[in-house]
């Protein structure tokens, strides 16, 4: 089983950016899905952005303007460009991905919006 693992997160100011990665131990074959979501403390995991196959976007309203999904390769699938950060941004963020046959997840990365 592929596993996924996020990195790009940390401790940023207040309008600055971070740019996280979702990168994949192995091939993802066939992926026709995948999103970021967050978590932040004492609160739901939400969703933030998607992006398919297609090249489609969704963007949460929250970050609309801001963040930018983008795809890469089989072994690096995602990417998550944050500009403008806020307070409330700060959560941990996780990849998530999907193929015909399975749903993958990341352990997540921190991020930290303080000045």
């Amino acid at each position: 089983q592929v596993q996924l693992v996020e990195s790009g997160g940390g401790l940023v100011q207040p309008g600055g950016s971070l740019r996280l990665s979702c990168a994949g131990s192995g091939t993802i074959f066939n992926i026709y899905y995948m999103a970021w979501y967050r978590q932040a403390p004492g609160k739901q995991r939400e969703l933030v952005a998607t992006i398919n196959s297609g090249d489609s976007t969704y963007y949460a309203e929250p970050v609309k303007g801001r963040f930018i999904i983008s795809r890469g390769n089989a072994n690096i699938p995602m990417y998550l460009q944050m500009n403008s950060l806020k307070s409330e941004d700060a959560a941990v963020y996780y990849c998530n991905v999907k193929s015909p046959t399975s749903t993958y997840w990341g352990q997540g990365t921190q991020v930290t919006v303080a000045s």
